[in-house]
């Protein structure tokens, strides 16, 4: 049951009705669109609700369906039933190309994967499209609407015959036409024209007797006539005489295919009902990808278990919005959950907060969902089932039943209390508003008694304090707030639930430029224990936001400590496998030097030999062997090192150059406390002992950044060492191919994308991942998009459901 009477308008739903007939491509959808009534039932729910779901994976995988020629024939078959009777071309064109597009509906979901449309797989048992019907039509007519010239002999012979007749025609009135024009007869511009079916020249009035013909016809200003020239009247004749042959046979041809299709009219209303469901399905889903509609797990029971849902309209509006003027707003996503335990939510705060748009989330939501539609939510959200809806929002008050605006709001609650139970939800906005503040308070306090003693489930928008007092310490309510920013007060338009909130009417009041005389004499007439009230309220709000604020630094401090410490590990695994690459290089070096010594040794103590004790030759020979050691070798006697003292206490000072003995950096002395001093290494901070730093000067300064930035050369040489080139192989072994884009904005998401994808295509990579989650499916399309527009990638899917599944998109590069 659905409480008031025009619950549609009062909720919004008409305009979803709309959105909906809008996505429809014939009438035959538009007539399911019109029929969708309200589900109380869990399993015909749960089925149309599959559907939906199935049909949009379907558009949102891009998949090949065919969305054209959804025709509403049902007139044509109603005339198609009388006996001798027959459709013309235009019928028979579209009965051809509808029944074509069923066809290729009910090949699609065949050959498809039986996983992925069941539900939308089983409307089709039972739809049958004769294709022996479909050939017979496609003889006849065309996919572009005309009769084919072949539909049968005697047509093909007709139709030469008149095509020769109307050569011959056009060439004698050609030559009757130019005679006239030369003799003045006829206007130099004017062409032949038609009248009552034959060939006709349209001569000057002044001289229609001398050309000889039949007059037909004369201008509506009476200075022009319409005359068939007398040597084509046979030629007209003919051409009239197998116009109407051509369509006699036509009428044979298209009767006959009247006649073939006449007993086929169960069967073609049986399909065109199926053409008409999927039409309405694919509105659905068509309405559901415009508002990234999730389907909620569903259960047989009365539940909300809602995560980031959106009011739908609000939604749509702030698209528009944004297609019209770029405004980038969003909808704030709405978290509740009513269950046994907590079955009632009180939402209180402030006015223009969002209470009654939360409220109305709800109660559109949840009948979008009963309706067969799917919902703007998380993927993690659960629904259930309800058997009666009953609204109480806005002003109902009439005139003719003599009804106040509170007397409507007091028959709303009698129905509910009449009506309402523990399978129903009741919506009611600025409850106990409209009379004396103390009696509406007790008197919406008594409701809400009733309410929850029925075990309904509901939630209520309010600023009276004692109905939060009532949700505080009653079982099965609780209290919720819209958040609300107490320095700038202004909404946030965010439901917490677990607390009441503020009205913060004085506050606002101060704001806006109330008098302060008229402030503080309200603030006295409310009274102390109210005041401090709304006080404590406020302490909270100011809390959570703080609260809130330090959660999110702290986030985002992690964030980059774990980024710092993968990127300290990744550090650390080039360098290990650079050092083992480097130790496997110089063993091979030495060895090949080792040799090449040997032979050089044994060379020179030949020589020595072969001299006897020739001292001249002895000494060539170690003169040769020492210039050996220098070239080849590459020693040379070490450099004497000035011997430097370590630092003791008081030798070093606030903003001095030190470095760490045996190390080739250098530093900066930040604090010295007894033995210990506080040093900034690049970055970083560090506490060193005093005995373990070297104070420099600044010829030793310069003399390391010169030796840093030549390490720094070579480390970024090319394999030829020359030049500022690209080391691919210390990319190769600085590339991760996993790209982790979780929390990343769209924007910058595509960026780090293309970056990626640039780099695995230069270093040869054949994978690379990317990690974007599922949330609302935004970098998924983004990424995927991305990558199939690329030459480079060869093909885009899924990771393995146990290792994320479609929350991980693999690429495999050519």
């Amino acid at each position: 049951m659905l409480l008031p009477q025009h619950f549609e308008q009062k909720i919004g739903f008409t305009t979803l009705r709309e959105q909906l007939e809008a996505n429809c491509l014939s009438a035959l959808g538009r007539q399911y669109v019109a029929r969708m009534e309200f589900q109380t039932k869990h399993e015909p729910l749960l089925k149309l609700l599959q559907q939906a779901d199935e049909f949009t994976y379907l558009l949102r995988s891009g998949a090949d369906f065919p969305a054209s020629h959804y025709y509403d024939p049902k007139p044509h078959l109603k005339r198609a039933a009388l006996p001798g009777s027959f459709l013309d071309v235009a019928a028979f064109f579209e009965v051809k190309m509808s029944l074509r597009t069923i066809r290729q509906a009910l090949t699609f979901f065949t050959e498809a994967d039986p996983g992925l449309y069941p539900t939308l797989r089983l409307l089709g048992i039972g739809v049958q499209v004769d294709r022996n019907l479909l050939t017979a039509m496609d003889k006849v007519v065309d996919d572009e609407g005309q009769v084919r010239d072949d539909a049968s002999p005697l047509l093909r012979q007709i139709r030469q015959e008149l095509i020769a007749r109307q050569g011959q025609l056009r060439k004698q009135i050609a030559g009757i036409l130019r005679h006239a024009k030369n003799e003045g007869w006829i206007p130099g511009d004017a062409e032949p024209t038609i009248r009552g079916g034959r060939l006709v020249l349209p001569v000057i009035a002044e001289h229609k007797r001398k050309v000889k013909g039949l007059i037909h016809d004369e201008s509506a200003s009476g200075q022009t006539v319409f005359i068939e020239p007398a040597e084509i009247f046979e030629l007209n004749n003919d051409i009239k005489d197998l116009d109407n042959a051509y369509h006699r046979e036509l009428i044979r041809i298209l009767t006959a295919l009247t006649d073939q299709l006449r007993p086929h009219l169960p069967d073609l209303r049986r399909a065109y009902s199926y053409l008409g469901l999927l039409d309405f399905i694919r509105a659905k889903a068509r309405l559901a990808v415009s508002l990234d509609c999730r389907l909620p797990v569903m259960h047989n029971k009365p539940l909300l278990k809602w995560h980031g849902v959106r009011h739908p309209l609000l939604q749509l509006a702030f698209a528009q919005h944004k297609r019209e003027n770029g405004d980038p707003r969003e909808v704030v996503p709405l978290d509740l959950e009513l269950n046994h335990e907590q079955r009632i939510l009180v939402i209180s705060g402030p006015n223009a907060g969002g209470k009654s748009v939360s409220l109305k989330t709800v109660g559109l939501v949840q009948f979008m969902l009963q309706m067969g539609l799917l919902i703007p939510c998380a993927d993690n959200s659960e629904a259930g089932v309800f058997e009666d809806i009953f609204l109480d929002i806005g002003d109902e008050q009439s005139l003719e039943n003599d009804l106040s605006t509170y007397s409507s709001h007091l028959l709303a609650m009698k129905q509910f209390l009449l009506l309402a139970g523990k399978k129903s939800l009741v919506l009611i906005d600025e409850f106990g508003t409209g009379t004396e503040p103390s009696l509406g308070g007790a008197i919406a306090e008594a409701v809400l008694d009733q309410l929850n003693k029925a075990r309904v489930f509901g939630v209520i928008t309010t600023h009276y304090t004692n109905l939060k007092n009532f949700a505080e310490r009653t079982p099965h309510l609780i209290n919720g707030a819209m958040r609300y920013d107490p320095e700038k007060l202004q909404p946030l338009y965010r439901l917490e639930v677990g607390k009441p909130g503020s009205s913060f009417a004085i506050e606002i009041a101060r704001k806006i430029g109330l008098p302060k005389d008229v402030v503080e004499r309200a603030t006295q007439l409310v009274g102390k224990d109210k005041i401090r009230y709304d006080r404590l309220l406020e302490g909270l709000e100011k809390e959570k936001t703080e609260l809130e604020q330090r959660t999110a630094e702290a986030a985002k401090a992690e964030k980059r400590l774990k980024r710092a410490a993968q990127e300290y590990q990744d550090l650390k695994q080039h360098l290990e496998d650079t050092r083992l690459e480097t130790l496997r290089t110089a063993k091979q070096q030495a060895k090949a030097l080792l040799v090449n010594t040997n032979q050089q040794i044994e060379a020179t103590i030949g020589e020595i030999r072969r001299g006897q004790a020739d001292k001249e030759i002895n000494k060539q020979a170690r003169e040769k062997l020492e210039t050996f050691v220098r070239t080849e070798l590459q020693i040379e006697p070490p450099k004497p090192k000035a011997s430097r003292e370590r630092a003791e206490a008081g030798a070093l000072q606030p903003g001095d150059k030190v470095a760490l003995f045996g190390q080739e950096g250098h530093g900066e002395v930040v604090s010295v406390k007894g033995n210990t001093a506080e040093v900034m290494f690049g970055g970083m901070k560090t506490l060193t002992k005093l005995n373990q730093l070297e104070k420099l000067g600044r010829a030793e300064i310069r003399e390391r950044e010169q030796a840093a930035k030549a390490r720094a050369g070579k480390l970024s040489g090319g394999s030829s060492g020359g030049g500022n080139g690209v080391n691919i192989t210390d990319r190769m072994a600085g590339f991760s191919p996993t790209l982790d884009l979780r929390g990343e904005r769209a924007e910058d998401a595509l960026t780090k994308t293309m970056s990626f994808v640039d780099d695995a295509v230069m270093l040869g990579m054949p994978e690379i991942k990317f990690l974007h989650g599922r949330g609302n499916g935004v970098l998924r399309q983004v990424v995927r998009d991305y990558l199939r527009s690329q030459r480079a990638v060869a093909s885009v899917a899924d990771e393995h459901a146990d290792r994320g599944g479609d929350g991980v998109t693999i690429a495999v590069l050519k």
